[in-house]
């Protein structure tokens, strides 16, 4: 696939771009690194300041990204503003916190003075992905541009516009001239990037095949990663929880970005004693979800944002049937221009099928029963991810079990998994490793130096 505007909506390409060429991508990282030199020493108030103002013109212009993001991979409108304005929130937290986070920290030793000092690295790359298109980005770039580093973005091609119009902000914001920079490049090109001596780190949020391309990239330069990959989160509903609003908010869980995000609940995980009363209520409100244009509010789910991943997503269904899994409501492509996929749920599941491994991107739930909490924590962890979780009980005893026991880069107990700017993101197993967010994100791209005065 080319670098395009392809309305998902519709499946009309309104605007196509052209890679860039060697000569380009020369010019950007030549730049890079000479900004980089000056970037690196500009005193954290100014770096603060510019970071609130971009901020400032999310906010301002918050329904215009908001329709761009729209127009190019679906999401709900309702959705993709919501998105924007949390892109200005991780603005604001790290100009506020970043002072703190990087201040020395003194360290009481045998010298007369010892302390660890965090100090910026170069140009970091980023490869993001179309999902969460401003949200990704913007959470890579505030703390990396707050840390006293440079940006240099590889958007997903399907998104070109969001990833011209986020340099444009961060530009307008007043950071200099190639602090962030958007790299218009096919996949391809990437590694060439990655062995660049000038790239100094790489952050990918994607699929399971492109992480393992740039680690394996990365590792032969001896360079930094961080990695967020796929996820099959479980959504444990036990029989002492608040069913009502376990249900509404699996709905949310699993309906969130049209089901195309990897922290989405994707595996529901019932006990017996509440499994019929649950999987009623969830066919109902999934029958009353509104599948249409995304551009109108009181759209619920709009389309995938490819035909490939519709055609994916389509193919795992289809397998789940085939070898014996009850369909509840939808199951198939909707018949009308698009890549629309209705609110699906599949259950009873014989073992072996793709449900036991498999991501399913989109919004498909699929309903397994349990006997009790040890069968639950099991079949929770009986997957290949380990992003994030999502578990129902009121008692405390059980609570603390399935904090210590799931195998997850976050538990949430009674809530819906999401991420925060407050709070370390990332997973384990194969959804990959290292952390964004918190303290702990704007720590991955940083010297962690250790000073010793005597």
């Amino acid at each position: 696939m080319g670098i395009a505007t392809i309305n998902p909506a519709t499946g009309e390409t309104l605007k196509t771009f052209e890679p860039l060429d060697h000569e380009s991508i020369e010019a950007k990282l030549t730049l890079g690194k000479q900004v980089f030199e000056s970037y690196r020493k500009t005193p954290m108030a100014q770096r603060a300041n510019w970071l609130n103002a971009a901020a400032e013109i999310l906010e301002r212009d918050k329904v215009k990204f908001g329709k761009l993001m729209t127009l190019e991979m679906g999401k709900p409108i309702k959705s993709a503003i919501a998105e924007v304005q949390k892109c200005a929130w991780v603005c604001r937290y790290y100009a506020e916190n970043a002072a703190t986070f990087l201040a020395d920290h003194h360290i009481d030793t045998d010298a007369s003075q010892s302390f660890v000092r965090y100090q910026p690295l170069g140009i970091i790359l980023a490869v993001m992905p179309w999902n969460f298109p401003f949200w990704q980005v913007f959470r890579f770039a505030a703390p990396a541009l707050m840390a006293g580093n440079v940006g240099i973005l590889k958007h997903a091609s399907n998104v070109p516009q969001c990833a011209l119009a986020i340099e444009d902000i961060i530009k307008e914001a007043g950071f200099p001239e190639g602090a962030f920079q958007t790299l218009l490049i096919g996949a391809s090109q990437v590694e060439a990037i990655v062995s660049d001596s000038r790239i100094k780190a790489a952050t990918l949020t994607g699929s399971e095949p492109a992480g393992a391309s740039l680690a394996a990239t990365a590792g032969k330069h001896l360079k930094k990663t961080v990695l967020e990959l796929g996820g099959s989160d479980p959504f444990i509903v036990l029989e002492s929880a608040d069913l009502d609003a376990a249900v509404t908010t699996a709905v949310t869980a699993r309906m969130l970005n049209n089901g195309q995000s990897c922290i989405a609940a994707k595996r529901f995980i019932l006990a017996d004693a509440i499994a019929d009363e649950f999987e009623k209520r969830l066919v109902e409100k999934f029958k009353a979800l509104n599948v249409g244009d995304p551009m109108e509010e009181t759209t619920n789910i709009g389309p995938l944002a490819t035909p490939s991943i519709l055609q994916e997503l389509d193919q795992l269904v289809q397998d789940c049937i085939a070898q014996g899994a009850k369909v509840l409501i939808g199951g198939k492509p909707l018949d009308r221009p698009g890549h629309f996929y209705p609110p699906t749920i599949l259950a009873d599941f014989p073992p072996g099928t793709p449900a036991d491994n498999e991501e399913f991107f989109g919004p498909v739930a699929l309903l397994f029963r349990i006997p009790d909490i040890n069968a639950a924590i099991a079949k929770a962890n009986a997957i290949p991810f380990g992003l994030g979780a999502s578990a129902w009980t009121t008692d405390e005893t059980q609570a603390q079990r399935l904090i210590d026991e799931i195998e997850a880069g976050a538990v949430f107990i009674n809530g819906l998994v999401k991420s925060d700017p407050r709070l370390p993101f990332g997973g384990i197993k194969r959804s990959g490793y290292g952390r964004e967010l918190g303290i702990q994100g704007i720590h991955e791209f940083v010297n962690i130096k250790t000073v010793w005065v005597k």
